[in-house]
């Protein structure tokens, strides 16, 4: 997804995870803030978690641009990111109390669905009937997302818009509260909720969202002619793609670099680099297939490492993150459907110490030999991973800034990683700080 750049105006970076999320995103997207003037989110809601560590101090981000920690970096939520008014008003106080400005430069698309309290309640309802019943849980945060976005195709949800009307918006909430609350008690078996304490604290958020309220893609389009560089900051990550991850264990959302057009509003042409971000290892949190899961439990074993050295657990749940080698196949799905341009490997540091390293090339599937994630999540539960054994290092990674500096064993695994997924690794993150980056290709330059 290159394309020609206008003379005179910015260049445009997209950042999306490969993997099932969780793959370090926040920190890159810091990282190259220095050479943007915005950063954008164009998908997902407050289910999505950025941990930042800058100067040893750790700050975790869930709805609010990573952008946000660079001082005069104006921060843009677009039109395919679902908000919950409370939850964003409680993360904007919470960063300004690290005295960070954040309302002058923070614009918020009037398109944005609302998260409200009927999107929890049934969320989290559905989700215990699913364990209940024996179905499986699909692993969702709790958080309203899928229902929200479940509004908004069916042309029913209320918009950040609605907040200007509330004549408007009250009609509406009590239809959409009526409707809710039918599945809540008839279907779900749990108590209805009452529509007007939902009414008076969506009034009290409105005076604040207000002044942030803005035509996202227009001040887009005008920030990039002006010479401005953008940067389109994904959430989650592509295998939790609402229509390419392993569906039905996936998110509400589409997490891949096309969506950054549709979901700030501006055209695709505006889109010049896609960097992918992935882990070198995998992770993943929630139910779904995952063909290269080691055990987490016992230690002494590889897994205990990843997750133990690693910290795998989640920054909006708190839930250990299941572990395992590096699945080069399921990259490769990912490497297409993003068109990426070059890839940041995050957490290298983490496989210091371990005698040898697995990746995965590709899977048996009854009887047949594949190169590439399938499209079933059925079919990727029976998956076989076919692995080639490289020798690890002993040596540390962590926080190295040069790629000289790296052990030979780590460089050779980096090239092998390189050759079997079809893209170039233009970053290398050691360290969680924003300084541990070993920098080949700069995604604004190249």
């Amino acid at each position: 997804m290159q394309t020609a750049i206008r003379p005179g105006a910015g260049r445009n970076v997209v950042v999306v995870g490969t993997q099932w999320g969780d793959e370090g995103k926040g920190k890159i997207v810091d990282w190259m803030t220095d050479h943007a003037e915005g950063v954008v989110r164009f998908q997902g809601g407050h289910n999505a978690g950025h941990t930042l560590v800058i100067a040893g101090r750790k700050t975790a981000l869930q709805l609010i641009p990573s952008g946000v920690m660079r001082e005069g970096v104006a921060c843009y939520i677009g039109n395919g990111v679902v908000v919950d008014p409370a939850h964003m008003l409680s993360e904007i106080e919470r960063i300004e109390a690290l005295g960070i400005d954040v309302r002058s430069r923070l614009f918020l698309s009037e398109a944005c669905p609302l998260i409200l309290p009927f999107h929890v309640e049934v969320d989290r309802a559905r989700e215990g009937r699913r364990e209940s019943s024996g179905s499986g849980k699909i692993g969702t945060t709790g958080k309203g997302i899928g229902p929200a976005y479940e509004d908004k195709v069916a042309r029913r949800a209320l918009r950040v818009q609605d907040l200007k009307h509330p004549a408007r918006f009250e009609a509406k909430l009590r239809e959409l509260v009526a409707l809710h609350n039918a599945e809540l008690v008839h279907v779900l078996g749990v108590p209805a909720l009452d529509w007007q304490p939902m009414l008076d604290g969506a009034m009290k958020a409105a005076e604040q969202l207000r002044p942030l309220m803005a035509d996202v893609g227009y001040r887009l389009h005008k920030a990039h002619l002006a010479g401005q560089n953008l940067l389109f900051e994904g959430a989650q990550g592509t295998l939790l793609d609402i229509d390419h991850g392993t569906y039905p264990f996936v998110t509400s959302s589409n997490c891949v670099a096309g969506n950054a057009a549709a979901g700030s509003g501006v055209g695709p042409g505006m889109l010049h680099y896609v960097l992918g971000i992935t882990k070198a290892y995998t992770t993943r949190v929630g139910g779904g297939p995952f063909p290269t899961e080691l055990d987490i439990e016992a230690a002494g074993t590889v897994g205990h490492h990843l997750s133990t050295v690693g910290q795998e657990r989640g920054t909006v749940t708190g839930r250990a993150r299941r572990c395992g080698w590096l699945d080069a196949a399921a990259l490769k799905r990912s490497i297409i459907i993003n068109g990426v341009s070059g890839l940041c490997i995050t957490k290298l540091d983490v496989l210091d110490g371990l005698p040898s390293i697995n990746i995965c090339t590709g899977y048996r599937l009854d009887g047949q030999e594949l190169d590439i994630l399938p499209m079933d999540a059925d079919e990727i539960a029976r998956c076989e991973p076919v692995y080639e054994t490289l020798p690890g290092w002993s040596e540390t990674t962590a926080g190295l800034t040069n790629w000289e500096q790296l052990p030979g064993n780590a460089k050779r695994y980096l090239e092998r990683m390189q050759a079997l997924i079809g893209a170039p690794i233009d970053m290398v993150s050691t360290g969680p700080d924003r300084v541990h980056t070993i920098l080949l290709r700069h995604p604004f330059r190249a």
